[in-house]
């Protein structure tokens, strides 16, 4: 983040394209995705934070024999979040609402490309485009452990509003959601960080009308990150897991899966208002409702940011980076996958 985080006001805009190619095997031959997302955070004194969140996103996907695509554009849902600090430094309360100016209902002819592009392998800026809202609250608190380091823990719950995902279809109640975060923090060695957290996230079946309902295993995520400095420059070298249980029996239950991400990031100052970060990242997913888990795919994706201060109250950013790696599909045939994400984001706080 940039100088905001200490800012009464802090605004965030840009743009960000990426886009995937497949090699034949798949339904479809390329995906790709367009967003603008819009954030503002106002600070209200020392104990209120306020922000607000939407986006604008043109996402597409070219099937398989089709001279055409299927097509989505339009707002995703709209976050406003307040963070109260109700012990300054030691506790704070968070309430989120989510208003539903995303796609609430959509023809099911769009439904390949929802499900495309919701996959944690691809991880597109903008995996989901609406939903019929919802509120959540939660709290987080911090506490020292010995002179330098500190944990914390955290829980919320989630209430989902009930609507109609496809036109024409039966409607649907998301289930309740509880997530629990224990992390810790602090210094080491000379000049070293390290971050890690444990995230445990439990859902309830979603009804859906007629008697029928979906369900989700509870999921596991685990975080680890150290920062290292490397003369003038910093090394950040991170990893995560997330496993998904398997779900508890329903009409249409998630298969199990796994997602692994390993990754490093180089941030070298060229000069007192230009940053560049190059950065390196591996990803692997599983899933499948059996006793063992099947390969989904593996992405690798090496790219660089380019950040300069534009002035005293606005930085900006360059984005350029290309993922290459595979996709199994239903007959375990290995599908090639690549594309370039590329993006130009600007942040102004004061």
């Amino acid at each position: 983040m940039l100088r905001g985080q200490a800012a009464t006001t802090v605004a965030r805009t840009g743009a960000t394209f990426e886009s995937y190619s497949f090699g034949s095997g798949l339904a479809f031959t390329r995906i790709s995705e367009f967003t603008i997302p819009v954030t503002v955070t106002q600070r209200l004194g020392d104990r209120i934070v306020l922000d607000v969140g939407t986006a604008f996103v043109s996402a597409s996907v070219r099937p398989v024999g089709n001279n055409g695509t299927i097509d989505h554009s339009g707002l995703v849902d709209t976050d406003l979040r307040a963070t109260i600090a109700v012990v300054p430094g030691k506790l704070v309360f968070n309430l989120i609402g989510t208003i539903p100016t995303g796609a609430t209902t959509v023809p099911d002819t769009t439904i390949p490309l929802f499900g495309a592009t919701a996959t944690d392998l691809l991880g597109f800026t903008t995996p989901s485009f609406g939903s019929g809202g919802g509120m959540s609250a939660g709290f987080a608190s911090a506490f020292k452990m010995g002179s330098n380091w500190a944990i914390g823990a955290g829980a919320s719950y989630r209430y989902g509003a009930s609507y109609t995902p496809v036109r024409g279809g039966d409607e649907l109640t998301p289930g309740g959601e509880i997530r629990a975060r224990l992390g810790i923090e602090g210094p080491f060695g000379k000049g070293k960080y390290f971050r890690g957290a444990l995230v445990f996230t439990t859902t309830a079946a979603n009804d859906i009308s007629g008697g029928t309902q979906s369900t989700i295993g509870n999921r596991v995520l685990g975080y680890a990150a150290a920062s290292l400095p490397l003369g003038n420059s910093n090394l950040s070298i991170y990893g995560w897991d997330m496993r998904r249980l398997r779900a508890a029996a329903g009409t249409y239950p998630v298969p199990r899966g796994n997602v692994l991400a390993l990754g490093a990031r180089l941030e070298r100052p060229l000069s007192p208002k230009t940053t560049l970060a190059p950065l390196l990242e591996f990803r692997h997913e599983l899933t499948g409702p059996g006793l063992t888990m099947q390969l989904l795919g593996y992405l690798v994706r090496t790219g660089t940011d380019l950040r300069y201060r534009l002035s005293e109250h606005a930085t900006g950013v360059m984005q350029a980076q290309f993922a290459f790696g595979s996709i199994h599909n239903d007959s375990d045939q290995s599908v090639s996958v690549t594309g370039p994400r590329l993006g130009v984001l600007i942040e102004w706080a004061r």
